[in-house]
């Protein structure tokens, strides 16, 4: 399987947060799949981060590369056609980064990691 992971999923990964599904972690820890965090998250958590909304042990500079490297999580840059997809979806959401995250799995054929229930009405595949 081919996962991408929500921002939010990243973070509660990384902190050992128990609020991370049982059925994430274990997708997550499954080396057969592949697991990915976009560009768009590392974006989210620094403009974040910046505005003094998310506490970090230190910047995400550093913090987003290491830890991905350290859960072995691909990074997925964002390319002209998922930013397209993201662009024509229906305004069921109007968070941006999750937007971009419904066109990057819909491009790309990934199904998202998320507790986010605002990301049912688009036809991705979504688990948690």
């Amino acid at each position: 399987m081919k996962y991408l992971l929500d921002t939010c999923t990243f973070l509660w990964l990384i902190r050992g947060d128990s609020s991370l599904s049982v059925l994430a972690r274990d997708a997550i820890l499954d080396t057969t799949n592949e697991v990915y965090l976009s560009v768009v998250s590392a974006w989210e958590i620094g403009v974040k981060f910046g505005l003094g909304k998310l506490p970090l042990p230190s910047t995400p500079v550093p913090l987003v590369a290491r830890q991905r490297q350290r859960h072995q999580l691909e990074s997925l840059p964002l390319v002209e056609g998922a930013a397209l997809t993201a662009s024509s979806l229906p305004l069921h959401h109007r968070d941006p980064f999750d937007r971009l995250l419904v066109g990057q799995a819909l491009h790309d054929g990934l199904t998202i990691l998320s507790p986010d229930a605002l990301l049912k009405p688009y036809s991705v595949s979504v688990q948690w």
